[in-house]
């Protein structure tokens, strides 16, 4: 069982590595990689998207390195492959990013990535910290995790999903926040896993052991 994580120069990779890996240790879920090397991506079982920055950089980078993204899109769309996208990896997934200009993402999740508005101009934005999770329809990766679990936040842009059922769970941030969502075998997380501590690598061992 071979985990990628796919680096594509657009984050810092080094805690997502430590924390897949640790997981995948105490799940007995095989082997995890950060990798740049399309044929790894394209053998890979389950392949993880981070993302850190804004969403034109992230599609311009992730688009440029062609070996890699035509692998995952055929891995994922073709093969049914397990995949996770994490911060701007899930904003990815989206039909549109409107992020400084308008911007095609991977349209796998219908939906646009907005600024985030809260109601009470009282709360900054970005919207960064820890949230309480809304758990808004069962998933495998929320085996052991309930609504009111904590995870940890830096964005300053969401997800509004066309389809409510393809909105897994939100916070609230003086308005509803998307947080995670997820159709088939794919399945994104605005918050970072990594730095969510036990809630965090309960998600990620449970996307190591999820069977779609």
């Amino acid at each position: 069982m071979l985990t990628a994580i796919i680096d594509y120069e657009s984050g810092n990779l080094h805690s997502a590595e430590k924390a897949f890996q640790r997981m995948a240790r105490e799940m007995d879920a095989g082997e995890v990689v950060v990798t740049s090397d399309a044929d790894v991506v394209a053998r890979a079982d389950r392949l993880v998207l981070p993302g850190d920055g804004a969403f034109p950089a992230c599609a311009a980078e992730l688009r440029g390195h062609k070996g890699i993204y035509d692998a995952m899109v055929e891995a994922v769309e073709q093969k049914g492959r397990p995949f996770l996208g994490i911060c701007v990896g899930m904003q990815l997934m989206a039909t549109t990013g409107h992020e400084y200009q308008d911007t095609p993402g991977l349209g796998w999740i219908g939906g646009d990535v907005v600024k985030i508005t809260p109601a009470d101009p009282a709360l900054k934005v970005p919207h960064m910290g820890w949230n309480d999770l809304v758990i808004d329809h069962a998933h495998p990766v929320f085996d052991g995790i309930q609504s009111g679990d904590h995870v940890y936040f830096v964005h300053s842009y969401h997800f509004r999903v066309a389809s409510p059922a393809e909105r897994l769970a939100h916070v609230d941030y003086a308005g509803d926040v998307t947080a995670v969502i997820g159709r088939d075998t794919m399945v994104g997380m605005q918050f970072h896993p990594e730095k969510s501590q036990a809630t965090g690598l309960r998600m990620i061992g449970n996307f190591l052991t999820w069977k779609p």
